[in-house]
């Protein structure tokens, strides 16, 4: 089958964006295909998703969840759109308290699901071309390795409409409370990189490994942040 070298959005038939969760806990992985686009409303709706069809039942005393994201996309750390998504389809829905690590710009190469689970879906449809969802959903439903990882995809044919503006005084009305930085003084961050929501309060701590010049110093900070998920 011949192809094009390039995928332009003009020519295509359709358009499928993934959304990926990786439970580093239990090897497994959950991937949300939209058909719509890439926004905050769809990022909380694959995480919540998540949660109802895997999450509640293996965790059955679970009130706690820690995510690790990219700083950008449609779960970036500065969307208010991703805060307020959150507080409604995760906190408020499960009564979760749910923290969110972001990794700063350029090192989500330390996310676990970029070498666990995203370069395995990668290898196994290798040199396959991708003409419909259902092949899409079945080349990561058949990813697995000697590890045991086993993974599971989900089609959403929900449109997400793009362009939602959260305004100031909608920002007010989430239960924000500052937190401590970690790792206060080591590196200069500008602004809050990551959000705690607590229950029905949202919490935000300062990443403290944004632009950092020392590597050796990131991977002993990103330690410190990473326990948390146990």
């Amino acid at each position: 089958m011949r192809v094009n070298d390039h995928d332009f959005r003009s020519d295509a038939i359709g358009v499928a964006i993934p959304y990926g969760i990786y439970d580093l806990l239990a090897n497994r992985g959950s991937v949300f295909v939209g058909v719509s686009h890439d926004t905050a409303a769809f990022a909380a709706h694959s995480i919540a998703g998540w949660w109802k069809r895997d999450g509640a039942a293996r965790y059955l005393r679970g009130r706690q969840l820690l995510i690790l994201a990219d700083t950008g996309g449609s779960n970036s750390c500065r969307t208010g759109a991703w805060k307020t998504e959150l507080q409604t389809q995760l906190c408020n829905s499960f009564g979760l308290t749910v923290t969110v690590a972001h990794y700063p710009t350029g090192a989500s190469k330390w996310n676990p699901i970029e070498h666990r689970l995203f370069s395995q879906i990668s290898n196994n449809w290798a040199g396959e071309p991708l003409t419909d969802i259902d092949k899409i959903l079945k080349f990561i439903r058949t990813t697995k390795t000697e590890s045991g990882l086993s993974v599971n995809a989900y089609l959403i044919p929900e449109n997400y409409d793009t362009g939602i503006k959260i305004s100031d005084a909608e920002m007010r009305q989430l239960n924000l409370v500052p937190m401590k930085s970690l790792g206060a003084g080591l590196y200069r961050t500008p602004r809050p990189e990551c959000e705690l929501v607590l229950g029905r309060r949202l919490r935000t701590l300062t990443c403290p490994f944004r632009h950092n010049p020392h590597p050796r110093r990131f991977r002993q900070v990103r330690r410190r942040v990473l326990r948390f998920r146990y």
